[in-house]
């Protein structure tokens, strides 16, 4: 069974950093583009980072350029996003996601909470 397990969300203060990891397995994980999307209450899912197949190349949001880092590790089947200087606009549920667009092909997790307050 397809499956991507995200862990390491939790409550921060503002300016506090977070490492969130998303564990993979049941398909071929080096095919797929690798993402994080967050969706806070009352808003659309949006795109934080993506990193390519073989993390050669990543993309952010501008809202998180500078602050957030997206990286791959396909021998342990793991993505993560180390989020530094965090905002508390940056609050929401955050979800790994995996894409094989040549099949049109998305698998995602379950998500995990992301709570920046003082």
């Amino acid at each position: 069974q397809v499956q991507l397990v995200e862990s390491g969300g939790g409550l921060v203060q503002p300016g506090g950093s977070l490492r969130l990891s998303c564990a993979a397995s049941g398909f071929t994980f080096s095919w797929y583009v690798m993402s994080w999307y967050r969706q806070a209450p009352g808003k659309e899912r949006e795109l934080v980072a993506s990193i390519a197949s073989t993390g050669g190349s990543t993309n952010y949001a501008d809202s998180v350029k500078g602050r957030f880092t997206i990286s791959r590790d396909n021998a342990k089947k793991s993505v993560y996003l180390q989020m530094n200087s965090l905002k508390p606009e940056d609050t929401a549920v955050y979800y790994c996601k995996a894409t094989y667009a040549t099949y049109a092909r998305d698998y995602w997790g379950q998500g995990t909470q992301v709570t920046v307050s003082s």
